[in-house]
């Protein structure tokens, strides 16, 4: 690959906007998306149409070059001008994220030729077109995107949760719980149109302890400032405003509780594991909060009519709740561990994936592959496989017609990972995975599998492919699960139990045009 092609398929241009109408949550999440393209050696762009001088400050500073477009967010212009963008650049990913951008503006896109990522909150699109779809929320399902393209891949639930670089250095972070809690952070979006980081200033005054301390969050572009300042005054130093803070994990990391706007800062407070009561500001936070509230991350009392009152008496129940707030910490750092922005890169990236028979060359590949300890653990023969009974297999299997080994190579030709598929008594091919320790947990897995699965369906006969994981290991399920894969309970195999997890053949897909 040369220079110039190498630049062009690590190019990517992210559309979004923030206003004080909108908010910012779009373009931040984004942010931590292209972060995570930066630390890839990839280049990003980003394209806006609505913006604040506050934010082009903060990606320029992220060394993310800004284009301003002039056609109407999510007008058939629009899409123009960001087609020309990537072609005049070389970029062929595009990443869009807003709910002002419909089926027709992801078709001009497509049609274009570029690769196109949507990302998304509540599956009320209508028709999707894009490569991907991320929806990072705990609600999400591949229910709400029934109405897709075939070859459209779905990236769903909080693995994806997309967090920004500073969050990095927490990732496994352990919270002390307080037993009664008296630090209090309040992050209600980063313009907070309705004001609801003054109501609860409101209700932090109609508590009735002394000790109480209050940090909010106060973005650059929110337009109540002065009435913030006066409202904290009258408080005698309980309450500190953070305008634009650069250190908002630690904030976290301080806080007892918090109480926030039901966004994207759900997913850094389960990071941190800080229990919060959340209200959603707008139609689109709605299904965040109830799940949140569902699964005992968050308690979920409202949105905009919720008065100071109601806020007080919530916060005070929380604040002396020591068992309820460790449960909600710990189940909210079980959903968000920090590598979503990750995965999500490497599953664009394994676009360009490509799986190939394994050949003579790669027999020292795959015995280092084998002998690796976390490998050797995860299987059923724990043992390691001395170099000259590996040397024979791998002579026996490449010349096995019921075997197929592939190995998949990155989109820089790279190895990372191998899938076997042995072929079993009833014409069904049994699977086996390993990907390479330096791109373990970030989601490349499932892509490998889910290449080298359509490859050996293409090749053979069988009508499933079947795995069988040993019981805890979590990372092998999660593999599959996202590979398609479904679970169909627990078996005997090799003397041991295992469970049996299984994909069938597709059905040929139909196209609506």
């Amino acid at each position: 690959m040369t220079p110039q092609a190498q630049s062009a398929a690590t190019a990517c241009i992210i559309r979004a906007d923030a206003s004080v109408s909108i908010g910012t949550g779009h373009v931040m999440r984004c942010l931590a998306l292209a972060q995570a393209w930066q630390d890839r050696s990839g280049e990003v762009v980003f394209a806006l149409a609505q913006s604040t001088p506050a934010l082009v400050e903060r990606l320029r500073a992220e060394r993310i070059d800004v284009v301003c477009l002039d056609g109407a967010p999510g007008s058939e212009e629009d899409a123009g001008q960001l087609v020309a963008l990537a072609q005049r650049l070389g970029a062929n990913w595009v990443v869009v994220d807003g709910y002002q951008f419909h089926p027709p503006y992801q078709r001009s896109v497509k049609r274009a030729g570029l690769k196109l990522l949507f990302v998304d909150d509540n599956g009320e699109g209508g028709r999707y077109f894009a490569d991907f779809v991320l929806n990072q929320n705990l609600h999400a399902s591949p229910a709400m995107y029934a109405q897709r393209e075939p070859a459209t891949r779905l990236l769903l639930g909080t693995r994806y949760s997309m967090l920004r670089r500073e969050f990095k250095a927490w990732r496994g972070w352990k919270r002390m719980i307080a037993p009664r809690a008296r630090k209090i952070l309040v992050s209600v979006g980063g313009s907070d149109a309705p004001n609801l980081g003054g109501r609860v200033i409101e209700a932090m005054a109609l508590l009735k302890h002394d000790d109480l301390e209050a940090r909010v969050i106060v973005g650059a572009g929110n337009p109540h400032l002065d009435s913030l300042q006066r409202s904290a005054a009258r408080l005698d130093g309980r309450v500190r405003l953070e305008r634009s803070p650069n250190n908002i994990p630690e904030l976290m990391a301080w806080a007892d509780v918090a109480v926030a706007a039901a966004g994207s800062t759900c997913w850094e407070l389960c990071l941190l594991g800080v229990p919060a009561m959340v209200l959603d500001v707008a139609e689109n936070q709605h299904g965040i909060a109830r799940s949140l509230d569902a699964a005992g991350v968050a308690i979920h009392r409202g949105g905009l009519e919720t008065g100071p009152e109601d806020i007080a008496e919530r916060l005070d129940e929380l604040l002396h709740a020591p068992q309820l707030r460790a449960e909600m910490s710990e189940r909210g750092q079980r959903l968000v561990d920090g590598y979503g922005a990750d995965r999500v890169v490497s599953a664009l990236r394994s676009a360009g994936l490509r799986v190939r028979h394994a050949e003579e060359k790669d027999c020292r590949l795959l015995w280092e592959w084998v002998n690796d300890p976390e490998v050797r653990s995860a299987s059923f023969s724990s043992e390691a496989i001395p170099w000259e009974k590996h040397v024979e297999w791998f002579a026996l299997k490449l010349r096995d017609p019921d075997c197929l080994i592939f190995i998949a190579e990155d989109e820089q030709g790279f190895p990372v990972g191998q899938v076997r598929f042995e072929k079993m008594q009833s014409g069904d091919f049994e699977t086996d995975i390993s990907i390479v320790r330096e791109r373990r947990g970030l989601g490349l897995g499932a892509c490998v599998m889910i290449k080298a699965a359509e490859q050996a369906f293409r090749e053979t006969a069988a009508r499933r492919l079947h795995a069988f994981i040993k019981p805890g290991n979590s990372g092998s399920i999660r593999l599959f699960e996202d590979a398609g894969f479904g679970a169909t309970g627990m078996v005997q195999t090799r003397g041991c139990e295992a469970m049996h997890y299984v994909c069938e053949r597709p059905a040929s897909p139909v196209s609506d045009d």
